[in-house]
């Protein structure tokens, strides 16, 4: 198989680079914690690894050492598109690689092939209260999926720990081809009156999912593609691909591990801040007859936090610079929907509200984030639930957790087990 082929072509070198800098340099000091880590939450403590993304503080998410803009151009597009492929971009996550247009259809084919999604799963979304959240909903599908995992069974038949990754790779592949059709049944039975729309195996992996909500529309497939590649990982210490990680040193297959990622993910220090950021904006549309001056919108920011209260979609842990992720979905907003009127306040909050924030003198990045116009999109093509669009976030997310998963499997990185101390140990170390 193409991928595994792949893996397994670089894995022996990949084993010798890390064995030998374990072997040679483990006692060496990576890092220093604090105890405002300690507390805080570890934020900023360098305790973990992952070479499938890295958040460059002047340059934002860099997938295998790739920037947004550069992969923009390089990934295989769709055909008639300009919007790179998921299979192109799951491919490049897996081996590192950049692929051709043909290496990332076939893993679109792949996918094509795996689909198929067993009737007890769609029991299981359907046996669920009618107002459950629809991350509630996702999470309890992936663990319905656990059944069938390939690592689970042969580890049960005594697979050897060099096969881990091959088995973690096989439950990859299938969970992640049978997401979009997943999410598509959630959204149809919670919105759209239980409809069953089927998938049309002549459109990518992206595509198909605006396909089977209803969606035909191109620019909305193009916006899918767009989504899922912009959201699929963001490093390893994020709460969803940490929980993940965690749940996944254990040994617990990829089903158990994802849907801990996603239940993580569903928190609303998280995956909810796009529907934060969408509310601020209807919000403030809802307090204008017409679209609002800057001095107006200016003070509307002050307004907000004079009460104590943040503007979601602004700031950023790492970044020092509006996040490549907003832009590229800034540029599709000029291209595909200019004259929306919420798109038009989205500009306007772009051109205001980072001069508020560094007037405000606590912010170390006033720029907009990812979150700041996601939800203004899918709002604009009519997906305007708002508790949905996590779901959106864990489809995209979880292409980026089980290629971690994969690697973590196959470089043997074992259970973590950090250790804790008492407050009083922190006392006297701080003492003496």
């Amino acid at each position: 198989m193409l991928l595994k082929d792949k893996i397994s072509e670089k894995l022996p070198d990949w084993q010798s680079r890390v064995s030998k800098l374990v072997r040679e340099h483990g006692d060496k000091v990576v890092d220093q914690i604090t105890v405002k880590q300690v507390y805080g939450g570890m934020r900023g403590a360098k305790v973990l690894v992952t070479d499938i993304s890295y958040v460059d503080p002047n340059e934002g998410i860099r997938y295998r050492g790739h920037t947004i803009p550069e992969l923009m151009k390089l990934l295989p597009k769709a055909d008639g598109s300009e919007y790179p492929l998921a299979g192109g971009l799951y491919y490049l996550l897996l081996t590192g690689d950049v692929p051709n247009h043909e290496q990332a259809q076939e893993v679109e084919s792949i996918w094509k092939s795996r689909s198929n999604i067993p009737p007890h799963v769609y029991e299981t979304i359907k046996a669920m209260p009618s107002d459950a959240h629809p991350m509630t909903l996702f999470s309890a599908a992936i663990l319905s999926l656990q059944n069938n995992s390939v690592f689970a069974r042969q580890y049960q038949e005594g697979m050897q720990r060099t096969e881990y990754w091959a088995a973690t790779l096989e439950d990859s592949l299938n969970l992640t081809a049978k997401l979009p059709a997943i999410a598509a049944y959630i959204y149809n039975l919670k919105y759209n009156n239980g409809n069953y729309i089927a998938p049309d195996f002549d459109l990518d992996w992206s595509a198909n999912f605006a396909k089977m909500i209803g969606k035909d529309d191109p620019e909305y497939m193009d916006l899918s593609r767009l989504y899922f590649f912009l959201h699929a990982d963001h490093e390893s210490g994020n709460v969803s691909a940490h929980a993940t990680h965690l749940v996944g040193s254990s040994l617990s297959d990829v089903y158990y591990a994802c849907a801990a990622g996603i239940n993580g993910l569903a928190g609303p220090l998280h995956g909810l801040a796009n529907q934060e950021c969408l509310r601020w904006l209807l919000d403030v549309q809802d307090s204008f007859d017409v679209l609002p001056t800057k001095a107006e919108l200016e003070e509307f920011a002050w307004d907000t936090l004079n009460k104590g209260m943040v503007i979601p979609g602004y700031g950023h842990a790492v970044l020092r610079l509006p996040d490549p992720r907003f832009t590229a979905q800034y540029e599709f907003g000029k291209k595909h929907m200019p004259d929306d009127e919420l798109f038009r306040l989205v500009q306007l909050v772009n051109e205001v509200v980072p001069s508020v924030l560094q007037q405000l003198g606590k912010v170390k990045n006033p720029w907009p984030n990812v979150d700041a116009i996601s939800g203004t999109l899918q709002y604009h093509y009519g997906v305007r639930e708002q508790d949905f669009y996590t779901v959106l976030f864990g489809v995209s997310r979880i292409l980026g957790v089980t290629s971690n998963a994969v690697w973590a499997r196959a470089l043997g990185q074992p259970i973590e087990r950090p250790k804790s101390l008492t407050t009083k140990m922190l006392e006297e170390i701080v003492k003496n």
